[in-house]
């Protein structure tokens, strides 16, 4: 069985629905007209488009991007600590058997055990100069829908690990080469298709949002052709967001996640149009709830926390020192664990929820924690931005890399056939959420410059799955939602007509032609 809305055939696998089956068509047709070395660059864009969603997790090194893949995934197998493996790329997919692969350079591979306790080992036995990445196979139903890609953080001292990562995010072509260290050299070809096909991704951020961030997330690649990040196809997240300190944020009101909501907030508008949005999340509470790292036994131990005087309990939550070192009737032991799996934040919303319901269970206050965590919202968002949106994704990602292939071809006339056919697939109805994508890439990218208020009104239009969303009124009744598609509609056509640049009133058209959909969608609903 085959998910609703996806389309198979015996070469590609699963597609994500019609929009990439119309690419994958473009591709069987075009091939036997076009060269060997372009027909073999469309039969991996084939391959590519059959594959889940490919969302790389990315960010600079330290920024909890292992535990928010752990999280993701629910289950804890993405080594944290640093150690060999961290300074790798690891793809971690659905397979029927749990399985570790290491994939060398020259194209060998190696299954690996996975380690006692369930994790990739940190230490993988083998020359790491020579590995390309390694390959985790997992029977998890999470990653049917999406394959997740752990990267190297960015900001290492390890040139080879940054190298990796550069790689990935697109960013190595972008480095000054004074900068290039001697012997850092980039990924050989086996290395570049394993990791080439990240169509989206999830940037980590902490408190501090860096120059360098920003440049990851400008020179990031989706698949093969230079589409750069916005807003369809990154997220970002405030993680660690219980080490914020509330009154370093103005309007906090002492409250540490309303502190990591406004700094979010804050942090967004730093980075968009880069961005759809930057949500905060505590990773290590998430991993612990999610991944089955929160026992029974950790719930006996908040208990006996919760029975302690309430003035001695806020003392030894000053910090982490403190909280192990007192002298208290809850063992030095469990209270290290406990605070490996929670930390201080964790902790104290745990015990607060024990005093209001003294009765709650273990599987209860578990699921307080995960609430707590901000996982939630992620997910939700990752589904709204990426999941929804995949066919769409996938397929822009598809036709740019069919576009550069073309590009790179000696042939005019072969460029030329694949221009038309190009052409041909965008004329149909059906393929404008297409345009709609190359549209919002080029306002997002500044390639297009329009007014701010504008921009704005195309990103909201062209990276939003709900017609509430796009429309900008979120929970309005139907006829409102109609009526103002129909005005919208009708005020960008005559922008395109009066008034507007070529590049705008192009852009125009589309968004133009966008509403009136979204009208004949309200109105027939």
């Amino acid at each position: 069985m085959t998910g609703r809305g996806a389309v198979t055939s015996p070469e590609q696998g699963r597609l994500a629905g019609p929009l990439s089956m119309s690419v994958a068509n473009l591709c069987h047709r075009l091939q036997p007209q076009v060269s060997a070395r372009t027909a073999a660059g469309f039969a991996e864009v084939l391959r590519r488009l059959g594959a889940p969603l490919q969302v790389a997790v990315a960010g600079r090194i330290k920024s909890g991007k292992s535990t928010l893949v752990n999280a993701l995934i629910g289950r804890r197998v993405a080594p944290t600590d640093i150690g060999e493996c961290t300074r790798l790329v690891t793809r971690f997919q659905y397979g029927t058997v749990d399985r570790v692969e290491i994939v060398f350079t020259d194209g060998r591979k190696q299954v690996l055990p996975f380690a006692a306790d369930g994790m990739i080992p940190a230490e993988l036995g083998v020359d790491i100069e020579r590995v390309s990445h390694i390959e985790a196979y997992l029977t998890n139903a999470v990653l049917q829908g999406m394959t997740v890609i752990d990267t190297p953080g960015l900001g290492s001292l390890d040139a080879a690990s940054v190298s990796r990562t550069e790689q990935l995010l697109g960013a190595a072509k972008h480095r000054k080469e004074e900068d290039d260290e001697e012997g850092s050299d980039e990924l050989d070809d086996t290395s570049r298709n394993a990791v080439a096909g990240a169509e989206a991704v999830l940037y980590v951020v902490t408190q501090g949002v860096r120059a360098d961030d920003q440049q990851a997330l400008a020179a990031f690649t989706a698949a093969t052709a230079s589409r750069e990040a916005g807003p369809v196809n990154a997220i970002a997240v405030l993680n660690k967001a219980d080490t914020i300190a509330p009154e370093s944020v103005d309007g906090s009101g002492g409250d540490v996640w309303k502190a990591a909501t406004l700094l979010a907030e804050k942090q967004a508008s730093t980075l968009k149009p880069r961005v759809a949005d930057v949500l905060p999340v505590i990773g290590l509470i998430a991993e612990s709830a999610e991944s089955g790292g929160f026992t029974s036994a950790d719930a006996e131990g908040l208990r006996r926390l919760a029975e302690l005087d309430d003035d001695v309990l806020q003392t030894m939550l000053i910090s982490a020192d403190i909280f192990t070192s007192w002298e208290c009737d809850v063992p030095a032991g469990t209270r290290l664990r406990l605070l490996e799996k929670l930390d201080l934040f964790g902790i104290s919303h745990a015990v607060e929820a024990i005093r209001k319901e003294p009765e709650i269970t273990a599987g209860a206050l578990r699921r307080a924690l995960l609430d707590a965590s901000g996982l939630e919202a992620v997910r939700q968002r990752l589904a709204v931005v990426f999941a929804a949106r995949a066919d769409g994704i996938k397929a822009a990602a598809a036709l740019a890399s069919v576009t550069a292939l073309a590009h790179a071809s000696a042939d005019p006339a072969e460029r030329q056939r694949v221009h038309d056919a190009i052409e041909v697939l965008l004329a149909k109805p059906e393929a404008h959420q297409l345009r709609l994508l190359e549209a919002l890439t080029l306002v997002a990218s500044g390639a297009v410059d329009m007014p701010e208020d504008l921009s704005e009104e195309v990103l909201r239009v062209g990276s939003n799955a709900d017609i509430g969303a796009q429309l900008g009124k979120p929970g309005a009744p139907r006829p409102e939602l109609a009526a103002h598609a129909l005005e919208r509609a009708g005020w960008w056509r005559s922008f395109a007509s009066f008034g507007a640049t070529p590049a705008q009133s192009r852009v125009a058209h589309v968004v133009h032609r966008a509403y009136f959909l979204i009208w004949q969608q309200v109105r027939e609903a």
